[in-house]
């Protein structure tokens, strides 16, 4: 797979990264010894950027990693997140972003991951009770101290953005971004990455499963899978969305690759890097692939015509997460 340079300071990283998140929670049963097999094959294949947090477990897909990596640390850039409070115990304890918090998780994110450096760090969400530039502040204190190698933002809107860049320079922000969910196409987030030199990594970019066309009712998730509680996986939601992603499948079929290869090629072709979740090899196989996926000017105007922006039916998150969104 080839690299790409994601931002403005030098990281480099494969063109698709692997989002670890379902490996250890909110997407039904787990299986470690199948998630350590398919993190394998992912660093066979290039796919160097791995996407956890300490809120995945919450601790357990630090610690997953950390396994996988025993003996071979330089293989992989690791991307974690901070800023979503937990006790030591687990307990979720609400947002928090003061700079004590972002060091003391930093820490135990070192300890979890075993290792000594984080290649690439993010607040989880904006915390609305921190200034933007006491949270970098703390995160640009740990890369003088050669804790974290680059930091970024996740879900934040152009002005946090700016604010936090001139504190310290941003490599990344990550954001949802998909033929589902192009909001920062119209909020000015994607324009600012582009004219700051800023990454975009983009999480859930097969529209949390939906646009690898293999979802037929919401009934196919595990009681415990959170997409049940998904607007977008709701209802009449459910049949529009599912509407629009038969016709990326036709689109997909008539290229000779699958609709999850169409999808991500299209954010690749957006100048993103994608970190497509999974936790089984086949569909890392799958969505790696799709790094070889040429999407012509042509093909964008017929994706276009059948996934323009603002197709999707229904918020990306439930009510009670919204607010989280765009700090």
């Amino acid at each position: 797979m080839e690299t790409r340079t994601l931002g403005g300071q030098g990281l480099r990283v494969g063109a698709e990264g692997l989002g670890l998140m379902g490996m250890s929670a909110h997407y039904g049963a787990t299986d470690e010894t199948e998630s350590l097999a398919t993190i394998d094959r992912a660093l066979e294949l290039g796919v160097t950027l791995l996407d956890t947090a300490e809120g995945y477990g919450p601790f357990l897909n630090e610690q997953l990693l950390g396994r996988a990596l025993a003996g071979r640390r330089e293989a992989a850039v690791i991307a974690t997140k901070t800023g979503v409070e937990f006790a030591d115990d687990g307990t979720f304890l609400g947002h928090n972003a003061t700079p004590d918090y972002i060091r003391r998780s930093a820490d135990r994110s070192l300890r979890h991951l075993g290792t000594d450096h984080i290649d690439l760090y993010y607040p989880h969400r904006v915390d609305p009770a921190v200034p933007i530039e006491e949270s970098v502040g703390a995160m640009a204190g740990l890369v003088a101290a050669g804790k974290v190698r680059h930091i970024g933002l996740c879900e934040a809107a152009p002005a946090t953005v700016r604010r936090a860049h001139a504190v310290h320079p941003l490599a990344a922000v990550q954001t949802e971004y998909s033929l589902f969910e192009r909001g920062i196409e119209q909020n000015g987030v994607l324009d600012t990455l582009r004219e700051l030199g800023i990454g975009l990594v983009a999480y859930a970019p097969l529209g949390r499963g939906f646009l690898s066309g293999a979802l037929t009712s919401p009934d196919d998730f595990a009681a415990d899978d959170f997409r049940r509680t998904d607007p977008r996986f709701q209802g009449e939601n459910f049949g529009r969305n599912l509407a629009v992603v038969d016709q990326v499948r036709r689109l997909a079929a008539e290229k000779g690759v699958t609709p999850s290869q169409l999808a991500l090629a299209w954010t690749l072709r957006r100048g993103a890097v994608p970190i497509p979740g999974t936790k089984r090899r086949r569909y890392l196989e799958e969505n790696a692939a799709a790094t070889a996926v040429a999407v012509s000017d042509a093909d964008l105007a017929r994706i276009e015509a059948v996934a323009p922006r603002g197709v999707v039916s229904g918020d990306r998150y439930a009510p009670e997460l919204m607010g989280s969104l765009n700090g």
